[in-house]
């Protein structure tokens, strides 16, 4: 039988693409593209990050990525042993006593309202904690009273501002330390300590916030929090993006499509929200700091506040369900397909008609 990793490493020699250019110029790392060409399955999360993989390693080298996926799918049918009933006999069949019919459906009927307790009482944890399983995130807004609630990441808190604007402040972490990410930055706080947080970059103290409660072990938990507001926080100035950090309509590539999702007279931070169905590779670039790589699986959430920008890599697009929310407004992107590896930028324009403009614009 031909071999699907042995097809992909000749292609590539043959046109004289080493890995490391091959990595660079797909976006798949070089230990999962040498996992391709060697077979090497065990290098890969999971199997629909190999698929995934595959497809596009084929398509870059213009091989038929159907058939390349047919031999694959081959090799492993091939690999997997035989149904017992194929190489076993049949064993004789018996009459069971009528007895064990209603005997059957009685463990059934069990069973099922067992289920029924356990679902019911899933959601909460002995000492009575609630836990976020299958919990929608929820938002709050901050008063100049002390705010104490137990919040789950994602939970969103809103502090309203002059002219009707608000910052948004969304939670990043519950476990271990309670992570809070705003539009100067994340910040960290550990369990019993309490911490001043200036949250608009004017190297003043915004606000405090005190960690009562959090878990090391289970982030579902929550985190018991109290947050008190300083004076003069909830000014206009704190977020608005400057006009300098706004790239023009112009200056994005023509080969590069965008979509406008929101509009306004200024700029400011937005929250990018993204819920995981399945598992999926992910990378992020906040601004212009670091990419961030990290391994999500499903019900695996992430949360980020640009200033102005964010880039976005996935290897299984059809895993990750991605909202944005500017201005309290909601927006939830397009899903892609299973396997398909995807980059995109959602940043702030300024366009001609001297609008500012959040778009998504879909890279190579």
């Amino acid at each position: 039988m031909e071999s699907y990793g042995e097809l992909l490493k000749t292609t590539r020699e043959s046109k004289q693409i080493d890995l490391d250019r091959a990595s660079r110029e797909i976006s798949i790392e070089k230990r999962y593209l040498e996992g391709l060409e060697t077979e090497d399955n065990g290098v890969f999360p999971g199997d629909a990050y190999m698929v995934g993989f595959l497809k596009n390693y084929a398509d870059y080298l213009e091989i038929d990525s159907e058939f390349i996926l047919k031999l694959y799918r081959n090799k492993q049918i091939q690999e997997s042993p035989l149904p017992q009933g194929l190489y076993e006999p049949h064993k004789p069949r018996f009459f069971l006593p009528a007895i064990i019919i209603p005997s059957a459906l009685l463990v059934a009927v069990v069973i099922v309202v067992l289920s029924l307790l356990i679902v019911k009482k899933k959601n909460k944890t002995e000492d009575g904690v609630v836990v976020s399983s299958g919990m929608k995130s929820r938002q709050y807004e901050l008063t100049d009273k002390k705010f104490t609630q137990r919040v789950y990441k994602g939970d969103q808190l809103f502090i309203p501002t002059e002219n009707d604007g608000k910052i948004i402040l969304t939670v990043r972490d519950t476990l271990s330390a309670f992570g809070i990410d705003t539009p100067s930055g994340v910040y960290y706080i550990e369990l019993a300590e309490e911490s001043e947080l200036d949250i608009n970059g004017d190297n003043a103290s915004d606000m405090i916030v005190y960690v009562s409660d959090i878990s090391s072990t289970d982030e579902n938990r929550g985190a018991e929090v109290s947050i008190l507001l300083r004076h003069g926080v909830a000014v206009e100035s704190a977020t608005v993006v400057a006009a300098e950090e706004i790239p023009f309509a112009s200056e994005v590539k023509s080969s590069h499509p965008y979509k406008v999702i929101h509009e306004d007279n200024r700029a400011y931070p937005f929250t990018i929200n993204a819920s995981f169905r399945g598992p999926c590779l992910f990378r992020d670039r906040v601004d212009n700091s670091q990419s961030v790589e990290s391994y999500f699986a499903r019900g695996d959430l992430f949360t980020a506040t640009p200033r102005n920008g964010i880039r976005l890599w996935m290897s299984n697009f059809n895993t990750v369900k991605i909202s944005i929310i500017a201005d309290s407004k909601n927006y939830d992107l397009d899903i892609g397909s299973a396997g398909q590896i995807f980059v995109e930028d959602i940043k702030w324009i300024k366009d001609t008609d001297g609008k500012y403009k959040l778009v998504v614009i879909e890279l190579d």
